[in-house]
């Protein structure tokens, strides 16, 4: 079956169909993830895009070249490490359908066959079940839990860390 997302790095001419997205999704984010909301915000995650230890990938709709979502690797760790953490989020109007599962699947093959990786972490709030899900079925295993983890939103919050290293994916997905 053909997928029906693509990956590709972010252009500062993206910034304004971020925006939108980011506008039309901020309830639906809320309280998991708080994207850029101004166009200033934005022309520094694009920025950010370019250092060495942060890959921002634009999930796209095959049929429509429309950015549905994004994945981010950041901290990227090389050496003994070879580490990222990602985070990412949908398109209100795009959850429910898979596309973020095809989206985050690319991200991942992206860390570990182009990057380079071992290991990839996503951090997720308990209550967050949605990308608990998400990351189960992409064959994460949940490591611990981490008390206290991230502020966002002004609050301390509380995070499970999941885990998947190039061994799992390989294993996981060697017949997919």
């Amino acid at each position: 079956m053909p997928l029906r997302v693509f990956i590709r790095k972010p252009a500062e001419a993206d910034c304004q169909e971020l925006l939108s997205l980011h506008h039309r999704s901020k309830e639906f984010h809320f309280p998991w993830a708080f994207p850029p909301l101004n166009e200033q915000e934005c022309k520094n995650y694009i920025d950010r895009c370019q250092n060495e230890d942060f890959e921002g990938l634009m999930i796209c709709h095959s049929n429509s070249n429309k950015i549905i979502g994004v994945a981010n690797l950041s901290q990227i760790f090389y050496r003994a490490f070879q580490n990222a953490y990602l985070g990412y989020y949908v398109d209100v109007n795009f959850s429910g359908q898979g596309l973020m599962s095809e989206g985050v699947r690319l991200a991942i093959d992206y860390a570990f066959y182009t990057l380079g990786l071992h290991r990839v972490e996503a951090n997720i709030q308990p209550e967050n079940t949605a990308s608990i899900h998400l990351v189960e079925r992409l064959g994460f295993t949940k490591e611990g839990f981490s008390r206290r983890y991230l502020k966002i939103n002004g609050e301390w919050r509380d995070h499970e860390r999941w885990a998947l290293t190039v061994e799992d994916w390989v294993r996981t997905f060697q017949n997919a």
